[in-house]
């Protein structure tokens, strides 16, 4: 009965395509091109996010602070790579040390006056934007093959997505048409969607067409079958010239665009239209996260449930116009190239506003620890826009290399596999 109720009512537009599975796309090896705005803004909300993670921390401790014995096994889990007492003590501004009151030689980290302002705020952006994470979380279950994720892969983008703390108990209670919390075939705890939400089952490619279509025929036409909707496309320098790679990128925008919320179990998962459905779920799910970007594990962990193919990292690499893999903070992160313009997101989420605060707290913690000086009041977190450092200090081809040559694609050939350990 469950199944039946989540089942997508879709009229599939791939039928012919059912019948003839041929590849008949132009093969094109792309090699690795490094971003360095891209990276630099990785770099920066690698920071942002330990910072915040420590800060959730701080405040769920029932002594209000954390001591540096606590910390010490957080390097991993934070994403850091030096020791997190350290970490804590390059922000003052954040993180107020003092010694223990049992133990003088122990170090102990409270939240300043500036990290809790910060916080409120947070808070408030949680409240007021809840039908939208509830809506992200509806999304994100439709994509699903069962309608359901284990808990503790949605934990691992809590950050991503823009959930609040203890959001599943949240959403059930007060949306208990919607989720529920079961055991999964593993015996985990996981989130289901209890029933199908047909509102929600328009992907953000399909949206953004909609909206152009006001100014042109490209929709319309769309909708009635004579052509098809085309992903954005951001080539690093030297790609977008290249002939092959237009004739390739044409060939593959005339394939049939499958909606990440379509049953796709009737496609032959290695036909080109199903490359193709898998380059539309991953640009819709990267859609849905805060920054347009995750790490590639915490796609892994999901890969059965999506769908993907065993080495989907290839999909990034194969498609440079659409995403960018990073290897920055020793860790491998995909981000969709259209939603970032010259370093800024083009459409910032209010908690990428809120992160771009706490940067810029953290930063002027930097440049000025150690003097014995307040350089920030609570009242400086409500300014809309802090001067920080921006992103885009660097340009967005800034030191791109490429190189465009013929032949099928293999794993075995490229800078970035899926072998690399995160």
């Amino acid at each position: 009965m469950l199944k039946n109720s989540l089942k997508p009512h879709f009229i599939t537009s791939f039928s012919n395509y059912n019948q003839q599975q041929c590849r008949y796309i132009t093969k094109v090896r792309l090699k690795w091109v490094k971003n360095k705005t891209l990276d630099h803004i990785i770099d920066k909300e690698t920071d942002v996010k330990a910072a915040m993670l420590v800060k959730d921390a701080i405040k769920r401790s029932p002594t209000s602070y954390v001591t540096s014995k606590t910390v010490c096994d957080w390097q991993k889990p934070l994403g850091l790579t030096f020791p997190v007492v350290r970490f804590l003590r390059r922000y003052p501004t954040l993180f107020r040390e003092f010694p223990h009151f049992r133990y003088q030689n122990l170090p102990c980290f409270s939240l300043t006056d500036v990290a809790l302002t910060l916080d409120e705020q947070e808070q408030l952006i949680y409240d007021s934007n809840e039908l939208g994470f509830v809506e992200k979380l509806c999304r994100v279950l439709m994509m699903m093959n069962s309608r359901s994720v284990p808990l503790k892969s949605l934990y691992l983008l809590k950050w991503d997505l823009g959930l609040p703390d203890k959001f599943e108990k949240l959403v059930v209670e007060k949306y208990p048409d919607w989720f529920r919390v079961s055991k999964g075939s593993n015996g985990l705890p996981c989130l289901s969607l209890v029933e199908w939400r047909d509102e929600f089952a328009v992907s953000a490619l399909e949206r953004s067409g909609e909206i152009s279509g006001l100014r042109g025929n490209d929709y319309r036409e769309f909708k009635k079958g004579n052509t098809l909707l085309t992903f954005p496309m951001s080539f690093p320098r030297g790609y977008g010239g290249q002939k092959k790679v237009q004739a390739w990128m044409e060939e593959f925008h005339k394939l049939p665009y499958i909606s990440p919320y379509e049953d796709c179990t009737n496609l032959d998962p290695t036909s080109e239209v199903m490359e193709k459905r898998v380059v539309g779920l991953l640009h819709e799910f990267l859609n849905l996260t805060i920054h347009k970007k995750t790490k590639r594990n915490y796609l892994r962990s999901l890969r059965g449930e999506l769908v993907l193919p065993h080495r989907f990292t290839r999909i990034f690499t194969r498609y440079p116009g659409i995403f960018y893999l990073s290897l920055k903070c020793k860790t491998t992160t995909v981000t969709l190239r259209e939603g970032y313009r010259k370093g800024k997101l083009v459409d910032p989420h209010p908690l990428a506003l809120l992160r771009n605060k706490f940067y810029h707290v953290m930063r002027t913690g930097l440049l000025y620890r150690g003097k014995g000086v307040n350089f920030l009041s609570p009242e400086d977190c409500l300014l809309d826009n802090p001067q920080g450092d921006e992103a885009g200090e660097h340009s967005e081809t800034e030191g791109d290399e490429c190189e465009v040559e013929d032949g099928s694609w293999e794993g075995e050939d490229s800078d970035i596999s899926d072998s690399d350990t995160d």
